[in-house]
């Protein structure tokens, strides 16, 4: 049974998806970046598997932050075996990571990094974006989420540090305590 577009959309949306569909341009395909310097931050940092032998790394997912690339994507893998433990261990190390326990935890936020960015072709003719050295510059304040909760205003506290006692509320006419 062939499933129809008003089958799966909410009344009105039509027009709406319409609409969008006429004026949407459609996305350029995915190209690595250009080889270069960048600035960008590292917003993420795991435990990974590759897929063809089952290596163990760490992947660092990095953003452009400034220039025409800023908002793109790229990655750093990092190798958990004998051959590739130095250059992990150097490039961790930028991060402040010393010992292994502390991948499992996750990444302070806003680690700013100038990183050098190389193209690498392999065999089969894929071109891809490989790091070849990077440098941590500075952390950067997070963020502050718009939809966060307000912190309660502090509870009014005596000069000695003590909390202070809370105003006598004044009674309320007609009842009594």
């Amino acid at each position: 049974m062939n499933t129809r577009l008003a089958d799966i959309l909410v009344s009105g949306n039509r027009t709406q998806l319409t609409q969008a569909w006429a004026t949407t341009r459609a996305a350029e395909d995915f190209t690595p970046l250009p080889a270069g310097e960048y600035v960008a931050r590292i917003i993420s940092g795991e435990l990974f598997t590759s897929r063809q032998n089952a290596t163990p790394g760490y992947k660092l997912a990095f953003r452009v932050i400034e220039g025409e690339h800023a908002g793109r994507l790229f990655w750093h893998d990092l190798w958990l075996t004998g051959p590739a433990l130095p250059m992990t261990k150097r490039d961790l190390g930028k991060l402040g990571i010393t010992a292994l326990e502390q991948l499992e935890a996750p990444l302070p936020q806003g680690i700013r990094c100038k990183v050098r960015l190389a193209l690498r072709k392999e065999d089969d003719g894929n071109v891809f974006n490989r790091i070849r050295t990077f440098e941590v510059t500075g952390i950067d304040a997070p963020v502050a989420d718009p939809f966060a909760p307000v912190d309660a205003p502090a509870a009014p506290q005596n000069a000695d540090g003590t909390a202070a006692a809370a105003p006598a509320t004044p009674p309320i006419a007609g009842v009594s305590l």
